[in-house]
């Protein structure tokens, strides 16, 4: 079905409602660009809630709105409805190139993912988030799948100069510590759709206690940043295939460092002491 779901629409396109209507128009006309988009954008694109997009997804036999972005990246008219290449967000690799074009567009879309980055950084959110870690007792960094790599990368960076960062894999843990965590402390969530279950359940529960709120993700309008006291958007357009792409992290990576060095030089003291001190640990395993 996802690869001709494009026919399939065309087909049931008058057994929809006239919002319905309207919404599968939009799809056909941007196609391409759809499956880049959180729910909220694309309800905001097309002029339709977001009931009805879900009420869509349903009647073309869909669970949820990330299958419609799925079927629409596994359809073969979706994949050239659209532009490619830097403008989508995608490197445009073609079979017939070789390894070093590979690496060369590769190499474009990581810059692309840290100019986006750099260029959605609000300074006000950015002395807001650097505020929260420094006052924080505990600093919890959750995030699942690609973005729970992204929190171990954060916690075993500011583990080099705090005590107060600690990483949590599993969902059923996390929502235990939120559940004892306390308004000294903050949430660090990274969640690049801002639109899971557990980002969800997290983020209302650590609400309900008062807990503060820094959410790393690529959507402004998502349910998450909604919930959240501080938001970081990181850069890249990522097609729901490509989940986990490198070129997504990138950017996260990017504010990631951001915070570590701002971190230290509000903190430069314990910062000093603790790598110093980490240092001469580390330096014992060297041979």
């Amino acid at each position: 079905m996802a690869e001709s779901f494009l026919d399939s629409l065309t087909e049931r396109y008058n057994t929809l409602t006239r919002s319905e209507k309207k919404l599968a128009a939009h799809i056909f006309a941007n196609a391409t660009k759809v499956q880049y988009l959180s729910i909220n954008s694309l309800a905001e694109d097309s002029g339709v809630s977001q009931a009805t997009i879900t009420r869509f997804c349903r009647k073309m036999g869909l669970s949820g709105y990330h299958n419609l972005k799925i079927a629409l990246a596994k359809s073969d008219r979706a994949a050239h409805s659209g532009t490619t290449g830097p403008e989508s967000g995608l490197p445009s690799v073609e079979e017939e190139d070789d390894l070093s074009a590979v690496c060369r567009r590769l190499c474009d879309s990581y810059q692309s993912s840290l100019r986006e980055t750099m260029e959605q950084l609000q300074p006000d959110s950015f002395r807001r988030a650097v505020t929260l870690l420094s006052g924080a007792k505990h600093v919890y960094c959750f995030g699942q799948g690609a973005g729970m790599v992204m929190a171990l990368e954060t916690a075993a960076l500011f583990s080099m100069v705090s005590q107060s960062f600690v990483h949590i894999s599993d969902s059923h843990l996390q929502m235990v510590h939120t559940a004892l965590a306390t308004p000294e402390d903050v949430i660090l969530f990274f969640s690049y759709s801002g639109s899971t279950k557990e980002v969800q359940e997290i983020l209302n529960l650590a609400k309900e206690r008062g807990v503060p709120i820094l959410l790393v993700t690529h959507f402004r309008n998502s349910p998450a940043a909604r919930l959240a006291d501080t938001v970081l958007l990181c850069g890249y357009d990522e097609n729901p295939i490509q989940s986990g792409s490198v070129a997504a992290k990138m950017g996260q990576l990017l504010l990631i460092d951001c915070l570590f060095h701002a971190y230290c030089s509000q903190n430069p003291e314990q910062s000093l002491a603790i790598r110093v001190a980490v240092s001469e640990a580390v330096s014992r395993k060297l041979l």
